[in-house]
């Protein structure tokens, strides 16, 4: 007979096996990523090579690396449309530094002309967590302002004109290889990693998801909600900055009109394609990663089979509208 400080097993319910729509909801993206993996490696011709593998590592690393940010802005319950405009501040500083008589040939030349860029997309990227913080403008108004002003800032920067150049060292950036894989999809892989660490391991982390869950019941919890959204603007501005860098260094020129053209768009789609919630208070770095590169597996897809790139922007505005409505479906 069981005494009463006994603890009596508990009556749980036997659980569940998944429906289609619940496993389509959890696992969707990585369903989709293994069928478009598995329908080019049937009818794609040399898609199963070392060098299709480096094309689409090398045109999503940059999605990536903006897309980090992003998560990170949005997981707070903003949005960064200024990210696009940063990358071609960024691009637009980095040669005039380089190419100056002072600089020219140097290795100091060289590492101001990559760190400077990144830190003044950094400060403008704190730029906007200050208007948005400290004047209560809607995210969406306080980057649209450096979205529309932040590229002619980049005119004015490079005279308007196309800067071409050559620089064996800061090019490196963008086409120099280790063990056959492009420098950049190192630095995607180590901004993914870092990032996953700091969402799920850190204080500052877990500041962020709460600030996009609830953000008054953070504040009464004694969580700085206008610190840490200045940081995540900030590190937003920071990554985009990177990401300018490693534009300009695979073309060897900077072209402020072209140079991050779209990419906030690019970014988003990554971010609502990969599960985290466009309102906030849930994030996925490795959803980010898997989301861009669903999409950048489709474009592929449609441009090897002769489908015209205009119809792939369409495809993308379609998964898009399903990503969102996937997750209005998981909300209820």
């Amino acid at each position: 007979m069981l005494d009463s400080h006994t603890m009596k097993p508990k009556n749980t319910p036997p659980r569940k096996p998944m429906d289609f729509r619940q496993v389509l909801q959890q696992y969707g993206g990585i369903i989709a990523l293994l069928v478009l993996f598995v329908f080019n490696a049937i009818f794609t011709p040399n898609f199963l090579t070392l060098q299709t593998l480096n094309i689409n590592l090398t045109q999503v690393a940059t999605i990536v690396i903006v897309g980090v940010g992003m998560t990170l802005v949005i997981a707070t319950g903003g949005i960064d449309l200024s990210v696009g405009a940063l990358m071609a501040i960024s691009g637009a500083l980095a040669p005039l530094i380089f190419l100056n008589s002072h600089f020219e040939g140097t290795v100091v030349g060289n590492v101001l002309s990559m760190v400077l860029p990144i830190l003044l997309a950094g400060l403008f990227g704190l730029f906007n967590g200050f208007l948005i913080t400290r004047f209560q403008i809607q995210p969406i108004i306080a980057t649209l302002i450096l979205f529309i002003a932040g590229r002619g800032i980049a005119q004015v920067m490079s005279d308007g004109k196309l800067q071409t150049f050559t620089n064996a060292s800061f090019a490196e950036l963008g086409q120099g290889k280790w063990l056959g894989i492009p420098i950049q999809v190192y630095l995607m892989v180590l901004v993914v990693a870092v990032a996953m660490y700091v969402l799920r391991s850190t204080v500052f982390g877990r500041q962020v998801v709460s600030v996009g869950g609830n953000e008054r019941a953070s504040e009464l919890a004694g969580i700085p909600v206008r610190r840490v959204k200045l940081w995540v603007y900030a590190i937003s501005g920071l990554l985009a900055g990177l990401a300018g860098l490693i534009v300009i260094a695979v073309n060897s020129s900077s072209d402020a009109n072209q140079v991050g053209e779209n990419m906030e768009l690019d970014a988003i789609a990554a971010v609502a394609v990969g599960g985290t919630l466009l309102e906030g208070g849930k994030a996925t770095i490795l959803g980010t990663l898997i989301g861009a590169l669903i999409i950048q597996l489709i474009r592929y897809t449609l441009l090897a089979q002769g489908v015209p790139d205009a119809v792939a922007l369409v495809v993308k505005g379609l998964i898009i509208v399903g990503a969102v409505a996937l997750q209005k479906e998981r909300r209820n």
